[in-house]
């Protein structure tokens, strides 16, 4: 009897598809900006809190909206916390659409080693974190601070380092933070929201089908949709449910497949307008508002000696990494994918190690984990930036030895002899 072939073994991070890659490329463009501006905005509210600290404060608390109907007189940093982070969440819902619809969670088989590596990447912080906190003296209510991978940040770290990493790498990133925006935003909504007014809340869910059943009419028309997006996101925010859920709601109900003779979805073409505004305002904005941390020796200390701190730096620097890296690879064997033989597992570690910078998310939840207690809310904030800045620190150590060959692998994408547009690595014979 003659043996059967053997089953072909699908390749990890190879070559993606001409279309992907462009894609690729060009939001990555975009973040890469923005990830710069967002370590630039930290540098300045470190700066401004710890030679101004009194100014620092004053603006922060500075309160402006409307009291009714809807309790939008907010502080500033509210706003930023509320306001400009459901854009960032409103883009990353139509990212996490796009995926499902035209990327690599598209298919089960390509979906499975970004889905297992997210889940592990926010388990094993968590649970990292709850093991520190678990004694007298935790505070286990700020699990959830290191779960989270901030996309801009490293990406603006990549920028910084001058590293060439390869298009699959990057995208590889940009999958797992992707998904990983969606658990932070599910722990957001089912954690951290209380005091729940359905009245609100209902309207909003009202508010969201009428935006869904517009945008599938066909109608168009910011104008229209702009000021109903405005008042889905206050009812939300009045119900008690973060006002950030509102965003990714609406992200995941735009269109992200074409039609007819169309070149673009609609997800898509709002995505291309929307990008510029959340990654070179919103977030940069609300990093000036969240990273004041005043820093000195023993605010320093604290971040390695009282629990809370420690199991978020801990979380952030070996729970992340390990949680990327040890679930990529064990759904990598159990799935039967081979990597790409021009890379080599060390260079999934150094992505790993990326993933633990956990900045925007992070600071976020630490507000949403510890409010009304400032002095915990400080503390955490300084261990996400220690723990973001020690992940940043070996990525790039572990980047660098490798990027020389990173460089080569890049010039080979981005070789186009013939000028014809199209890389000559995707018109050449298998």
């Amino acid at each position: 009897m003659a043996t059967p072939p053997p089953t072909e073994r699908r390749q990890f991070l190879g070559l993606l598809p001409l279309p992907e890659r462009r894609f690729i490329v060009e939001t990555l463009r975009t973040e890469t900006a923005g990830g710069v501006l967002l370590l630039l905005a930290a540098v300045a509210a470190l700066i401004w809190a710890n030679v101004w600290p009194h100014s620092y404060e004053t603006v922060s608390d500075f309160t402006i909206g409307p009291s009714s109907p809807l309790h939008l007189d907010l502080s500033l940093e509210t706003w930023a916390n509320d306001g400009l982070l459901s854009i960032f969440f409103f883009v990353a819902g139509i990212e996490l659409k796009r995926e499902f619809v035209a990327g690599e969670l598209r298919t089960p088989s390509a979906a499975a080693l970004p889905v297992v590596a997210a889940v592990c990447g926010v388990a094993l912080p968590a649970i990292v974190y709850t093991v520190a906190n678990s004694g007298a003296g935790g505070h286990p209510a700020g699990w959830a601070i290191p779960t989270a991978t901030d996309i801009a940040f490293a990406l603006g770290v990549l920028a910084v380092v001058g590293t060439h990493l390869p298009a699959a790498l990057r995208a590889f990133l940009l999958t797992l933070a992707v998904v990983d925006d969606l658990i932070a935003i599910l722990i957001i909504a089912v954690f951290y929201s209380s005091g729940i007014k359905f009245w609100a809340l209902g309207l909003s869910l009202a508010g969201l089908v009428l935006f869904w059943f517009l945008h599938r009419r066909g109608v168009h028309g910011w104008y229209l949709f702009v000021p109903l997006a405005l008042v889905i996101w206050g009812l939300m925010h009045e119900s008690g449910v973060h006002a950030t859920v509102a965003g990714v709601a609406m992200g995941l109900l735009l269109r992200c497949h074409t039609e007819g003779d169309e070149k673009e979805s609609p997800g898509e073409h709002i995505e291309h307008l929307v990008r510029p505004l959340s990654a070179g305002f919103a977030v940069p904005v609300f990093a000036l508002f969240a990273a004041g941390v005043v820093i000195s020796g023993p605010a320093l200390r604290e971040v390695f000696t009282q629990a809370a701190p420690l199991g978020i730096v801990l979380g952030l620097l070996i729970g992340k990494t390990v949680g990327v890296f040890g679930g990529t690879w064990l759904a990598a064997r159990f799935t039967r994918a081979t990597l790409n033989p021009q890379l080599k597992w060390a260079d999934l570690f150094a992505v790993a190690t990326l993933a633990g910078i956990g900045f925007t998310v992070s600071l976020l939840i630490s507000e949403l984990a510890f409010d009304g207690d400032d002095a915990l809310t400080e503390r955490a904030k300084a261990a996400v930036l220690v723990g973001s800045v020690l992940c940043a620190m070996i990525a790039t150590l572990l980047l660098k030895l490798r990027n020389r060959h990173y460089r080569r692998l890049w010039d080979e994408e981005e070789r186009d002899s013939d000028g014809d547009g199209i890389p000559d690595v995707y018109q050449q014979a298998d």
